[in-house]
């Protein structure tokens, strides 16, 4: 039997002691001493979140199939257990063999949102671990950075030995064997790290050198080491129905923020919209096969217990057999008790269909994301939403029994202005008239308009990587001009209006576009107290201002100016297939208020066909047709499909989906 690494005394005295016991449902038991690669994982965040993270549960399952590598999980410890273990000197530890994390060979860690940095130094100074890479020793776990801020990790480079820049499934056991080689051959840390650094897809930072002009701009990004890559190659799993998937996940013993099972039915996005930086980043589009998808959801089930099941993907109504699956899951689960989760469809006459027969549909909102308040604005983010739509679908939606709406839309975004701003307000009021054009005697009692609004923060590798950010002093004013205008609609009692913390979006900003001056900023904050920025209870302004001002680092270089067409980002090292080229046409189009149709309607040559394969070479042929570059952008009305209904998306739950599934 495992010894658990705190005491009684401890659990009982901090909130869910179940984070920190592990023995969940399918946890993986190996023999630690008989493991050639101990392998930890780690998300950055408290227990509940990071367990429902999808590419965690894949890695686990993919190291742990290796009879050599033993992988086991870590998560933040709450602000309880993390003042326990520093006043008594507690190690942190991983969850299934209850070991110090500082005695196992990786440290992998998992970089979902950039507040989330400070909880970084917190995992490796609470595991005894040098924070900076420069520092630590032969003894040291290899600490390895992935996930989606990796994209950018120049403001957290110092701190990690290497990244992994891509899908996980692709080559990391050519990375635990080199580790193996470089073990039995002894090997220093440095020597395995050149190694590393020749396996497409990684990137060492102490490998490369940054130099900076006298306006604070990079000047050059060079490589220090001959080992080292000019360019970091994104890694792809190009065949997602003949990798890796977790069919029997690890189930908490405690509520999970996801608790359900959750099926991917493909990566990458074609719609292009200019301010998302995941449908860059996960192109090209690949779905899983609908056999593939119906046996892992059999196995699923029948190994967790689980009463939901929830379809992952960016854009599920762009699955080309999203019907065929759905009525599958429905026919053969649904009389069974297990609710199906759908996010993200659009409403037509199949989501209407679903709604009848996915249970207690009506308990459940109505979800829609038209992301900015008028269709100039619209088109300019390539969001490819008309309000007509908008409103005939949630007409529709009202007429099958629906009366609470969300609407999630972002102020701050590129060529905004005040028409655009209380253009939000009078959506929100028409959409409200939509529900009284229904006849008393049919409505579902009052409608309930939840108008939510967050602040644009441009992303690398996306067409707004150039474009400056509000100031905080900004957003205010919005924030006020929208609800002096929301008070003025006739259906205003209707409508609630919530809003995101402005300070939490300009720090986000330069954590999502910085270079590597920032990680001595962020290092000073989590030394002055910052941690669990990501939540506004523990989210320390006057701290994180302190840390800029004492590095002589100011907001406004990264947040405040418009970028130049010319300008070397910290991140034009890495190759994600998406051209930067391409990026500065959808960039320069935005401002000239032109569209540019899905990647099924029309090819712009991206760069992404460059993997060989998903919704690039479709049509079988292994060619592409179509890609007239600039010369083929349309003007707006040209390009609004003639089907607009297909364009607006919701999100059902058989018992209540309340999460946003547009990814920002």
């Amino acid at each position: 039997m495992r010894k658990l690494a705190l005491s009684d005394e401890i659990l009982l005295t901090v909130e869910k002691p179940a984070r920190y016991i592990g023995g969940e449902v399918n946890m993986q038991v190996k023999d630690p001493k008989e493991a050639e690669i101990r392998f930890c994982m780690c998300f950055p965040d408290v227990y509940e979140i990071g367990m429902s993270h999808l590419g965690i549960q894949i890695l686990y399952d993919i190291f742990n199939r290796r009879n050599d590598t033993y992988c086991e999980r870590v998560y933040s410890p709450w602000v309880d257990l993390d003042k326990i273990m520093r006043e008594r000197n507690i190690p942190l530890f991983a969850l299934e063999s209850q070991d110090p994390v500082k005695e196992f060979d990786f440290l992998g860690i998992t970089l979902q949102y950039e507040m989330s940095y400070t909880n970084v130094l917190q995992i490796l100074e609470l595991s005894q671990i040098p924070i900076y890479a420069k520092d630590r020793t032969e003894e040291d776990p290899i600490v390895i950075g992935g996930g989606p801020c990796s994209y950018n990790p120049e403001p957290i480079a110092e701190f990690f030995d290497f990244f992994y820049i891509g899908e996980g499934e692709t080559v990391y056991n050519e990375i635990l064997d080199a580790y193996k080689e470089c073990k039995r051959e002894s090997k220093t840390r440095n020597e395995y790290l050149e190694r590393v650094a020749q396996i497409e897809g990684m990137y060492v930072p102490a490998f490369y050198d940054v130099k900076y002009k006298e306006d604070g701009t990079i000047d050059s990004f060079v490589k220090n080491n001959s080992k080292a890559p000019d360019k970091v190659v994104k890694q792809v799993e190009m065949n997602l129905s003949e990798t890796y998937y977790p069919t029997k996940p690890l189930v908490p013993f405690i509520k999970a923020t996801q608790d359900r099972i959750v099926l991917e039915i493909q990566r990458g996005c074609i719609r292009g919209c200019r301010f998302c930086q995941a449908g860059m980043i996960y192109r090209p589009t690949r779905e899983r096969s609908l056999e593939y998808l119906k046996k892992c959801a059999y196995e699923m089930l029948q190994s967790t217990g689980h009463e939901e099941i929830s379809l992952s993907s960016l854009s599920s109504s762009d699955y080309s057999n999203l019907q065929k699956l759905v009525y599958f899951l429905i026919e053969e689960f649904g009389s069974k008790g297990i609710n199906i989760s759908l996010p993200s469809l659009r409403i037509d006459a199949f989501a209407l269909d679903v709604m009848s027969k996915v249970q207690d549909v009506r308990k459940s909102s109505l979800t829609f994301a038209p992301e900015a308040g008028s269709q100039r604005l619209r088109d300019v983010i390539n969001k490819g939403l008309t309000e007509e739509a908008i409103l005939e679908g949630a007409g529709k939606a009202f007429q099958s029994g629906w009366n609470r709406v969300k609407l999630y839309f972002m102020m701050g975004l590129p060529t905004e202005n005040d028409e655009d701003i209380e253009g939000i307000a009078v959506l929100s009021d028409l959409i409200a008239r939509e529900y009284y054009k229904i006849p008393k005697d049919q409505r579902n009692g009052k409608v309930s308009i939840v108008t939510s609004t967050s602040f644009f923060v441009p992303k690398p590798f996306t067409p707004f990587q150039w474009s400056r950010m509000d100031t905080i002093q900004e957003y205010i004013s919005k924030q006020r001009l929208l609800r002096s205008k929301i008070n003025e609609q006739l259906n205003r009692k209707s409508i609630k209006f919530n809003w995101h913390e402005a300070e939490v979006s300009e720090l986000e900003g330069v954590l999502a576009r910085g270079d590597r001056r920032i990680a001595k900023v962020i290092y000073d904050a989590y030394k002055d107290g910052c941690l669990y920025d990501s939540w506004s209870e523990y989210f320390h302004y006057d701290k994180w201002m302190k840390a800029f001002e004492s590095n002589g680092v100011t907001l406004a270089f990264y947040n405040s100016r418009e970028r130049d067409e010319n300008e070397v980002f910290p991140w034009d090292f890495i190759d994600v297939g998406v051209t930067k080229e391409f990026l500065l046409r959808e960039y320069r189009k935005a401002k000239t208020v032109k569209v540019t149709p899905n990647c099924r309607q029309t090819c712009f040559n991206c760069g992404a066909k460059s993997f060989g394969g998903g919704v690039c070479f479709e049509d079988g042929t292994g060619q592409i047709t179509d890609m007239n570059l600039e010369d083929t952008a349309v003007e707006t009305d040209e390009s609004i499909p003639k089907d607009a209904l297909e364009q607006i998306k919701i999100s059902l739950s058989g018992i209540n989906n309340e999460e946003v599934t547009d990814e920002r």
